[in-house]
């Protein structure tokens, strides 16, 4: 897919897409480091090294600071234009915008106050200087939160476990979810370089190997009291947005196949006798898979651009109930957006090997890694769910939920399923 289409795709969306001179200049300097960043994907993934070398290029040149506005040192992006980064970055490698997706989360929880009114120079600062930020949320605490702030004669400390720590390996700074001994729900912001603190690189999935999601532990380890807030203040529309960070790696993946199918069938010489070319490049059954992996990478990245104005315009309302419109209506988008790229990219990522032979399932090759990738992405937040959530919206018009969580069920909940009689067909 070329840069133009996307281009077309975002203007078409809105009439404002991505011509600005902000964009541009943004373009003009991440892309060289998006395309060093490619050129070594295909060798960390083989050798399974994590790409701290590649954030740290995106750090310096001042990627963590996108969204931040430019008088406060950032690019100053909207939504769609920083989707069409960043899905050009999930092409080049699909872990790094998920390593990122915690530090872009907070970058907007700190934008989004400010728009209310509330000074976050000291935050905004930071990220502009190049300080990144990574994620502590999952457990699997009753009730999905078993982490403990306490407040003690010294400062409060934070003591817990969290798994699924995206990005954390890399980043100066956590995102953390916490409860407080009277069941208190808080954000805390802390260092990673924190006494107490330890995150390690333990992830074992078959896909997204190197987004650096592993566990981290605190063990009393001191906050700043200024770093902590009521989880109940966060930015509304924050599950959307983490929801189209995982669209934005699907779309890229997308585009990632297209290349590599391209590219592969473009130099292959072997061909089949019951063929239909002497070259794979001019058989018409061949160029017709192709021709379809296009269209889903297409599709999925349209798709993606027309979340990514939701995204936008829940950045833009303020209060009320033009508020909560743009924010149910984002997490709606984001939502069917899932049900659609879960199945579309692993299915375009598995047509890959139709267009080749055998050999395309060697490990040198690593072919694989962009199903293996996909599927991955996919199991997040579960599509299944979001079907039913969706098709509630339309049949009942039932707000969707905003915030979730993921843990052992408590014991009420325990007790109440199994009160639930079994139904025999």
């Amino acid at each position: 897919m070329t840069e133009t289409s996307i281009t077309e795709s975002t203007e078409t969306a809105s009439g404002t897409g991505t011509t600005g001179s902000a964009f541009a200049t943004a373009a003009a300097r991440y892309r060289p480091i998006f395309a060093r960043i490619a050129a070594g994907a295909l060798d960390r993934e083989r050798n399974r090294t994590l790409p701290t070398e590649q954030i740290g290029w995106l750090k310096d040149a001042g990627f963590g600071a996108v969204r931040i506005p430019v008088e406060l040192g950032g690019d100053g992006l909207t939504w769609p234009e920083l989707t069409t980064l960043l899905i050009e970055l999930a092409a080049a490698d699909s872990n790094l915008p998920q390593a990122l997706r915690a530090h872009i989360a907070l970058v907007e929880e700190n934008l989004v106050r400010r728009r209310r009114g509330e000074d976050r120079g000291v935050w905004l600062e930071r990220f502009a200087a190049g300080q990144l930020a990574g994620n502590a949320w999952t457990e699997p605490g009753a009730g999905g939160t078993a982490t403990i702030l306490e407040d003690t004669p010294s400062g409060p400390t934070l003591t817990g476990r969290k798994y699924y720590t995206t990005g954390t390996i890399f980043a100066d700074w956590i995102d953390v979810t916490a409860r407080r001994p009277d069941g208190t729900d808080v954000s805390v912001v802390i260092a990673t370089t924190t006494p107490g603190v330890r995150t390690d690189d333990d992830w074992d999935g078959f896909g997204q190997r190197l987004t650096g999601s592993g566990t981290t532990e605190f063990t009393a380890a001191a906050v700043d009291p200024a770093n902590v807030s009521p989880f109940a203040d966060r930015f509304p529309y924050q599950t959307a947005l983490y929801q189209h960070l995982l669209l934005v790696a699907l779309a890229g993946i997308g585009r990632a196949v297209v290349v590599d199918a391209a590219e592969q069938v473009r130099r292959r010489t072997r061909v089949f006798g019951h063929g239909n070319a002497d070259l794979v490049r001019d058989d018409a059954q061949i160029l017709a898979v192709v021709g379809e992996i296009s269209a889903q990478a297409y599709a999925a990245e349209a798709t993606t651009l027309r979340a990514a104005h939701s995204l936008q315009a829940a950045f833009a309302a303020t209060g009320g109930a033009r508020e909560r419109e743009a924010v149910v209506a984002t997490e709606l988008e984001t939502g069917q957006a899932q049900i659609v790229l879960s199945r579309l990219v692993p299915e375009a990522a598995g047509a890959l090997f139709d267009a080749l032979g055998a050999s395309s399932t060697s490990q040198s090759r690593a072919l694989d890694r962009h199903w293996r990738n996909a599927r991955t992405v996919a199991t997040h937040n579960p599509f299944i769910y979001k079907a039913r959530i969706v098709g509630d919206r339309e049949v009942n018009g039932t707000e969707p939920p905003l915030i979730w969580t993921i843990g052992e069920a408590d014991a009420d909940r325990r007790a109440a399923r199994d009160r639930q009689p079994t139904v025999v067909g």
